[in-house]
């Protein structure tokens, strides 16, 4: 679990991170619909509180997920896990998602998600901390880039789901 990471971008600004637990699926998961709203893809987005609390928070968590405050209330999230490089031989750490409301964004909110990940991936030894971005978002882009993040002109994403999934996955 990370650790919480409570961080003051200033001396007057109330933000504290925290990682997510079991009780903040409800908040996790209108934090994820504002994302999906962001990238217009709203209608792709099936998953439930229910759904969250066994896949993050049961038996076997498959990510983990820092939760943003401003002033006591929920204002971003990162939802991250654990990746292999095999050239470096060593773990890293892949941001899922992140996800700054917008009436919040501009304090320094993404900007302290960012930085207590690469913390964390030091502290865990990764060899690297890796995110994906769409193309069309220019803002994200542009703050990312202001991070120190190299953005991968040669490297696109493959994905199988759904149907193809199955088919994929299926004895012959």
């Amino acid at each position: 679990m990370a650790p919480d990471t409570s961080r003051r971008p200033g001396a007057d600004a109330p933000l504290r991170l925290r990682p997510a637990t079991a009780d903040d699926c409800d908040t996790l998961l209108r934090l994820i619909r504002g994302l999906a709203e962001y990238e217009h893809l709203l209608d792709r987005v099936t998953a439930t509180p229910e759904q969250l609390r066994t896949t993050l928070f049961g038996e076997r968590p498959a990510a983990e997920a820092l939760l943003a405050e401003w002033e006591g209330e929920a204002a971003g999230f990162a939802l991250f896990f654990p990746n292999y490089s095999t050239f470096l031989a060593r773990p890293g750490l892949y941001l899922e998602d992140l996800f700054v409301l917008p009436e919040r964004r501009g304090l320094g909110i993404g900007k302290a998600l960012l930085k207590a990940l690469a913390a964390l991936a030091v502290q865990r030894g990764c060899g690297r901390f890796e995110w994906s971005v769409l193309d069309w978002n220019q803002p994200s882009i542009e703050f990312y880039q202001a991070m120190g993040a190299t953005v991968m002109p040669d490297w696109r994403i493959c994905r199988v789901t759904g149907d193809a999934l199955q088919r994929l996955g299926a004895a012959d």
